[in-house]
């Protein structure tokens, strides 16, 4: 029989995609910083150009930031935290266009999930409107990506970063447990 207990917290990082960061940055990092605490890591931008989906409502050439905050949090909070991103893309919107996009998700030992509002086979229902992405799972010393992870995602530039915030992860964890 499983007994259950809750999961390890979880390290929040938020994927920024803009064309425009000098109409929204640093506002943006500080209503971000002001609902989740200081970011430990911002990134310069660096570029998107593995789709065009988001060209039109965004403009282009778009780029992105990812940020990972210090607090590490609990992974049931994941639905909130992207009710909270969608409402400051909406307030923040522009004849109807967003200014930037907001993804934010848990990286753990064993995996990145990503909050979404969109349903899909391979999505799990968290609540208020929101599924989980599982997007990547570590495995044998890297990032696995599935049929379904974004292209984005899945090339070995994100993943390089990803594995760099993971192994912040890994250290916040092994300094709680020297407490």
């Amino acid at each position: 029989m499983s007994v259950p207990k809750p999961p390890l917290p979880g390290l929040l990082v938020i994927s920024v995609l803009c064309a425009r960061w000098d109409a929204c940055w640093p506002d943006l990092l500080g209503e971000l910083e002001a609902r989740f605490g200081p970011a430990e890591v911002v990134t310069d931008p660096f570029t998107f150009d593995q789709t065009g989906y988001y060209d039109q409502e965004l403009g282009t050439p778009i780029t992105r930031r990812l940020m990972a905050f210090e607090a590490l949090r609990p992974l049931d909070g994941l639905a909130g935290i992207k009710c909270f991103t969608n409402g400051l893309e909406s307030a923040r919107a522009e004849d109807g266009r967003r200014m930037f996009n907001l993804d934010p998700g848990f990286i753990t030992l064993e995996r990145l999930v990503l909050a979404t509002g969109k349903n899909f086979s391979h999505r799990i229902y968290l609540g208020q409107g929101i599924w989980a992405d599982l997007t990547l799972i570590w495995q044998n010393r890297g990032w696995v990506d599935f049929p379904w992870t974004f292209p984005d995602y899945a090339g070995s530039d994100m993943k390089s970063r990803l594995t760099k915030l993971r192994q912040l992860y890994k250290t916040k964890l092994n300094k709680r447990k020297e407490e």
